[in-house]
């Protein structure tokens, strides 16, 4: 008969590494839990990151929304308006990669004869999308990439206003 401390010896190294032949401990299957879950993969810090950058988009269009009419709207301060036209008269009336490199912007392909509702929607367009990844989570490459065009598109002709996000 085996001493009773052995026993406990060799039931807790059973617990802590089990061989290669012995049987999971129950509820610590790690082959059966799903793959977002498992030691090593970072869900939680992902989630956690992705939140709190869609958080910080969202405040960032947020105040664009507020504030693009007067700063680079149609009656704004710097209207963006006339920014792309010079632009446009520097590249030569197109807008090839040279102008799309110098300001990278979407407002190139829109209409530009009502800037504010152009500002305004993609302004609404990225609060919708950040918000969106706010409450759900659901956080993928082509949203973050679209938040960061519709952003990009605003620091682009926001000229002095924008220019400390560049």
């Amino acid at each position: 008969m085996a001493a009773p401390g052995e026993f406990l010896r060799k039931r807790s190294r059973a617990d802590t590494a089990p061989g290669p032949g012995s049987p999971p401990a129950p509820g610590r299957d790690p082959a059966r839990s799903p793959a977002r879950l498992r030691a090593g993969t970072f869900w939680l810090t992902r989630i956690a990151l992705l939140r709190a950058l869609a958080f910080v988009y969202s405040v960032a269009f947020l105040v664009a929304f507020r504030q693009n009419k007067q700063l680079i709207g149609d009656r704004g301060l710097l209207p963006c308006r006339a920014h792309l036209g010079r632009l446009l008269r520097h590249f030569h009336g197109r807008v090839g990669w040279e102008a799309l490199s110098h300001a990278p912007t979407v407002i190139w392909f829109l209409d530009w004869s009502d800037m504010n509702a152009a500002l305004d929607a993609l302004s609404l367009l990225g609060l919708g999308i950040s918000s969106f990844i706010v409450v759900t989570g659901c956080a993928n490459m082509v949203l973050m990439a679209v938040l960061w065009t519709l952003y990009m598109s605003l620091v682009s002709v926001g000229q002095v206003w924008y220019s400390f996000g560049k």
